[in-house]
């Protein structure tokens, strides 16, 4: 049976130069987010070429993702959260497609390298401080202070409210990381199974009915989870730039 963990192997597929000795390198997982912009970009630009009344597929596909991610904007980070819509957006279909390309035979799934996820996390706290501290100034800093807490146990809740705080972009990159793995690792697994039963003739052909089975329900289960994962680290971004809007409690 395969090793489920070499699906999530970083390969080099071409060197583009070196800076003193490190290599500038084209990776598997750098091609699939270059793909994923183009795809995004792609869809886009079909989606808004035509504007008819009546839309066509893309326009149809493009609107939909739109209003979704506006919605989802607009009930979490309210009205005045809409300045961040081009940010959210770009967000969501990023982690979308690089999902869903996790899920075509041979794909990457680049969304299961905590390297990468972290990265997105951090660059949305990132936008929370830069935004926070430049519209709010000090003011900012009530996020940390809630009010109508006793004095004697303020101290105690403000250190929490700044580990949290701090813990946010860990347990927003581990969630879509872990996810995407433990799906993959999986469906890998019960795969492997099936090949390895098919294998042993009729009896083996027989027991193989089942995980086979399991691997067409876990296929489902991932591209609902796809989806789901890219929906929950949007409307989490979301939450957070709320806090950036409105920092007092």
């Amino acid at each position: 049976m395969a090793d489920p963990i070499q699906q999530f192997e970083i390969k080099t597929i071409a060197t583009l130069g070196k800076i003193g000795p490190y290599d500038i390198a084209l990776t598997n997982s750098g091609l699939f987010m270059l793909a994923a912009v183009g795809v995004i970009s792609l869809l886009m630009i079909l989606g808004a070429r035509s504007r008819a009344m009546v839309p066509g597929r893309f326009q149809s596909l493009a609107e939909v993702s739109y209003e979704f991610v506006a919605n989802t904007v607009r009930s979490s980070a309210g009205k005045e959260g809409m300045k961040f819509f081009p940010f959210v957006f770009s967000l969501f279909m990023f982690v979308l497609v690089l999902n869903l390309f996790g899920m075509v035979p041979g794909g990457f799934t680049v969304t299961s390298h905590i390297i990468v996820t972290f990265v997105l996390a951090l660059l949305v706290i990132s936008t929370v401080l830069i935004y926070g501290i430049a519209t709010h100034g000090t003011h900012f800093f009530h996020l940390f202070v809630p009010s109508g807490v006793p004095m004697f146990v303020l101290p105690v809740i403000t250190v929490i409210e700044i580990v949290s705080f701090l813990a946010r972009p860990v347990s927003l990159s581990m969630r879509l990381f872990a996810n995407m793995m433990a799906g993959h690792i999986a469906l890998k697994l019960f795969a492997g199974f099936v090949v390895t039963l098919g294998g042993l003739g009729v009896v083996g052909f027989a027991g193989a009915i089942l995980p086979l089975g399991i691997a067409v329900a876990i296929t489902a289960l991932e591209f609902l989870v796809a989806f789901i994962q890219a929906y929950v680290f949007t409307i989490l971004t979301c939450i957070y730039l709320h806090d950036a809007l409105h920092p007092g409690h």
